[in-house]
């Protein structure tokens, strides 16, 4: 056994003191679709759900075992990093100041407050993460504190390893494949790490969200390099650059091993976990099971482990999600429409539609010429293929409309 495998294993065992293994457990559904073995690491359900504890505790403990009088830390995080070194600092009774961007929701922000009690500081700072970030790391050097990375830090990833420690223990042997989540790669780094020497034969698949993709561009870069823009819908791993030691510990992973999840298509996972097996996954913990689909044909008869990153979803955002995927599954649709401004134009276009389609919205934009005027109309349908039949209809009767359901700039105005 190798000084990281020999680490994790009693990083895990010390884990122990702050919280019981997440579970691994065998899911039916995905098992029965996929004709596979498929199970869920359960990282939703840590304390402050999510595996970002891990890394925290990990991390904390490490310098306070070495430097005891060291007993101020600081991070910068919106989400579920702030919360588990929020929780740690309670664990260990020390102070922490955690910098999040102003534009952080409140919920975020209540809930670390929450899991830190009076051992945490929040500073509200920055309009922009990297804004954040720099305020959290000049206070850091000014108080002489100890600033705890998310992901880029070697204590951090031996914490995420102890995922990969319980993935075997649990499940009592070697998984053909494991699929998990990248954002900085910490998690990834820790598991495969681990679970490379422990268990050769098992392969892994790693998912990014589509706008956040910098793990697939520092292998085909060949190093990490800063990605000019990022989707920040999957939040908990739309990561602009991936770490220089995550990189490290991830440089030998095959470009064709990273799988690309696109943001609405996340959205349509989240709902289907939700209301056929009732968990409650966020963007960045729905990525391995999102990806399922594209490897049908490879996971046949195999035992497969997805880990479901974490469960901090606001329910506020339900809306948002169930319209992303109700788009991206083709069954409701944004356009147009140039009405004529005559007698029974409206009722023609009605008449059209058919017993499975149902107006989400109809507004008059503006009368765009004195014989037409232009409608913005969302239209949902139980099928996708409803469609068809509808826009046969519409181009008979000669009526003019453009559909902008995938247009951004006019959906981010209109919609």
């Amino acid at each position: 056994m190798s000084d990281f495998t020999s680490s994790a294993r009693s990083n895990a065992d010390a884990l122990r003191a702050l919280f019981p293994e997440t579970p691994l457990q065998r899911n039916d559904h995905l098992s029965q679709r996929y004709d596979a073995d498929i199970w869920l690491k359960r990282e939703d359900l840590t304390p402050v759900r999510s595996y970002k504890l891990r890394g925290a505790f990990t991390a904390m403990r490490k310098v306070l075992d070495t430097t005891p009088d060291r007993r101020h830390f600081v991070c910068a995080s919106a989400g579920n990093h702030a919360q588990g070194v929020a929780f740690a600092c309670r664990h260990f009774g020390v102070q922490g100041t955690i910098f999040m961007p102003v534009t952080t929701p409140q919920q975020k922000i209540d809930k670390t407050r929450t899991f830190g009690g009076d051992h945490v500081q929040i500073v509200l700072t920055g309009d922009y993460f990297d804004q954040t970030l720099a305020a959290a790391q000049a206070f850091c050097a000014e108080q002489q504190a100890h600033f705890l990375s998310p992901f880029d830090d070697a204590d951090v990833i031996l914490g995420q390893a102890s995922v990969g420690v319980e993935i075997l223990d649990q499940l009592g042997r070697a998984p053909d494949l494991v699929i998990l989540p990248v954002g900085g790669g910490g998690l990834s780094s820790g598991v495969t790490a681990y679970l490379r020497a422990m268990s050769p034969d098992t392969d892994y698949r790693f998912v990014e969200p589509l706008g956040g993709a910098s793990l697939l561009a520092a292998l085909r870069d060949g190093t990490p390099v800063k990605l000019p823009r990022v989707n920040s819908f999957v939040d908990g791993a739309a990561v602009a650059r991936v770490g220089d030691r995550t990189f490290a510990h991830l440089n030998w992973v095959p470009v064709e091993n990273v799988l690309l999840a696109p943001e609405d298509r996340i959205c349509v996972t989240m709902l289907e976990m939700l209301n056929v097996e009732g968990i409650v996954l966020e963007p960045a913990g729905a990525l391995s099971v999102d990806v399922l689909p594209e490897l049908a044909d490879q996971i046949r008869g195999k035992t497969v482990v997805c880990v479901t990153s974490g469960g901090n979803f606001d329910f506020e955002r339900l809306p948002e999600v169930k319209e992303r995927a109700q788009r991206y599954s083709g069954v409701k649709k944004y356009f147009i429409l140039r009405m004529p401004q005559r007698p029974g134009a409206l009722r023609e276009f009605l008449a059209m539609l058919g017993p499975d389609d149902d107006i989400a919205r109809f507004e008059y934009l503006k009368k765009s010429a004195r014989n037409f005027g232009s409608v913005l109309i969302g239209i949902e349908t139980r099928k996708p293929e409803n469609f068809r039949d509808l826009f046969r209809k519409l181009d008979d009767a000669a009526f003019t409309y453009r559909d902008i359901t995938n247009d951004e700039i006019l959906a981010e105005f209109l919609i």
